[in-house]
């Protein structure tokens, strides 16, 4: 179902401040953890055949922040419902879980950490997809690319975690 768009005008800009603004908050939070581990930590670690490139965890990220931002746009210019709270609170919870991660992986140094955090992120993301869906199939679409490369990174955190453990 569908909710009634009703951000126009000023309740236009703050639909589209505070998920980007959370969004950017996340990312930075999350680079200012990683960044500095690359190397010697990261790069010295096992890995698995499918592990990517680091040069690609920045655009496939950068990417999915802007959709994620976008569906979460989506669903703030709806009109208030409890369905509509729901869906925003599972968006903001999992994105907190987003930047935690890296903390949690990179900055403690632990692939368990990270996988402890990366499961329920996934369940998260999923339910946060299966939400903005039932408000709005566009920010579901949006969104839904977020939850495969969850999976994925949750298969690459226990990789990682059962490599060098």
């Amino acid at each position: 179902m569908t909710g009634n768009v009703t951000a126009t005008g000023a309740r236009f800009w703050p639909a589209i401040a505070i998920p980007v603004a959370a969004v950017v908050a996340a990312s930075i939070l999350g680079q200012i953890a990683t960044f500095p581990n690359l190397a010697p930590w990261y790069a010295n670690l096992l890995k698995p055949p499918f592990n990517p490139p680091n040069w690609i965890f920045g655009p496939v990220w950068s990417a999915l922040y802007v959709l994620m931002a976008y569906a979460a746009f989506r669903i703030h210019r709806l009109a208030p419902s409890a369905e509509r709270s729901r869906a925003l609170a599972l968006f903001y919870i999992q994105l907190a879980f987003n930047a935690a991660w890296s903390w949690m992986f990179f900055a403690a140094h632990s692939p368990l950490l990270g996988l402890i955090n990366v499961v329920p992120q996934l369940v998260l993301v999923i339910a946060t997809v299966v939400a903005f869906f039932r408000l709005d199939r566009a920010a579901g679409i949006v969104i839904a690319p977020l939850a495969f490369w969850v999976a994925f990174a949750t298969l690459l955190n226990a990789s990682v975690w059962w490599l060098n453990g």
